[in-house]
């Protein structure tokens, strides 16, 4: 397992990241959405993931109702002090007025209720799940900033921002002297890759580590749907995020011919070519079973060469856009694009 700096912090991370969307009981709410596993499942889970060498692990305030984040205070156990424990707020549990966002009242109110269900006094990665359209920027940065200089947290981080949003939140906080956002959560994947439009170039213009969500496209890139078989798993009750399925297929076929050469699975290719993107600090999996888990954590062990990546970058490649599109031009022997390299 390699470990890599998060953005402009002094943290190092796991590049690959253990997902817990799916710790709930088997009569939860997210059991028919992604599946539950149980706390003895989910202890196994993050046994395994330990002995691999993860050292951080990713839970949310809404994951099965705050279940998750109980489950896996409860998983860790006495182990607490040597891994991280990244979760979220923005997502409510209830229908009050205050209740969604990212407002300093509900984040001091969110905080408080993560804590005690993870067992703990401090998180060590504390994310705003979305952005607030409702709330300044400037009340949700000064609030984070609060809970930092108090010790009930120790780095903040957003989620699904677009571009600009991450441009502004980054430009507020240096303007107001507040603490930074040190990563970006955001969803990326081969038939995924919209991210390097904005997100990317973005992310690493500010020095920003980003933390990946969904990279087998809720199984999509498991290699179980293919044009002969589209598979019964997650997507056939939650067709999300969405795939454009001729690509996508023609995308299974080649990461299925590496991993033939490569005696791995289909999975640890897909993995594996995010964790060789440049801009990629971890990798966020998760699993229902014990054998996803385990097969998903050996993508770390996976090398892929110029040829291979360029391969799977050439099946998988974004449709230009504006203003992608533009030609580069040429002053002198430099060129100059709209695009960051």
């Amino acid at each position: 397992m390699k470990y890599k700096q998060l953005g402009h912090s002094g943290l190092y991370v796991s590049e690959l990241t253990l997902g817990t969307m799916t710790f709930d009981n088997e009569d939860g709410s997210y059991a028919d959405l992604v599946g539950a596993t149980g706390q003895e499942l989910a202890t196994r889970m993050v046994d395994l993931a330990i002995e691999a060498g993860v050292n951080i692990f990713d839970t949310a305030n809404v994951y099965s109702s705050g279940v998750s984040e109980e489950m896996l205070g409860v998983a860790l156990g006495a182990r607490r002090q040597d891994t991280l424990i990244a979760t979220k707020l923005y997502n409510t549990m209830s229908t009050g007025p205050n209740d969604l966002g990212t407002s300093r009242l509900a984040i001091m109110r969110e905080v408080e209720g993560s804590l005690k269900r993870l067992g703990t006094d401090y998180i060590d990665l504390y994310q705003v799940h979305n952005f607030d359209i409702t709330t300044p920027l400037e009340e949700t940065l000064r609030a984070l900033d609060d809970l930092v200089r108090q010790g009930k947290v120790r780095y903040i981080g957003l989620s699904n921002f677009a571009g600009w949003q991450i441009a502004k939140a980054d430009g507020v906080a240096r303007l107001l002297g507040t603490e930074r956002f040190v990563s970006a959560q955001s969803y990326y994947s081969l038939v995924g890759r919209e991210l390097e439009r904005e997100i990317i170039p973005a992310v690493r213009d500010l020095g920003l580590g980003t933390f990946i969500w969904s990279p087998l496209a809720s199984g999509f890139l498991s290699g179980k749907y293919t044009r002969e078989a589209e598979g019964s798993g997650r997507r056939a009750a939650f067709d999300f995020p969405p795939v454009a399925k001729e690509q996508g297929f023609d995308i299974v076929e080649t990461l299925a011919q590496i991993a033939e050469e490569k005696d791995a699975s289909v999975a640890q290719i897909a993995l594996a070519w995010l964790l060789h993107k440049p801009g990629v600090t971890s990798v966020i999996v998760g699993a229902r079973k014990e054998a996803q888990l385990v097969d998903n954590l050996k993508a770390a062990d996976i090398s892929l060469s110029e040829a291979e990546m360029a391969q799977l970058d050439e099946v998988s490649a974004l449709k230009p856009e504006y203003p992608g599109y533009l030609p580069v031009w040429r002053r002198g022997d430099t060129l100059f694009s709209q695009l960051h390299d």
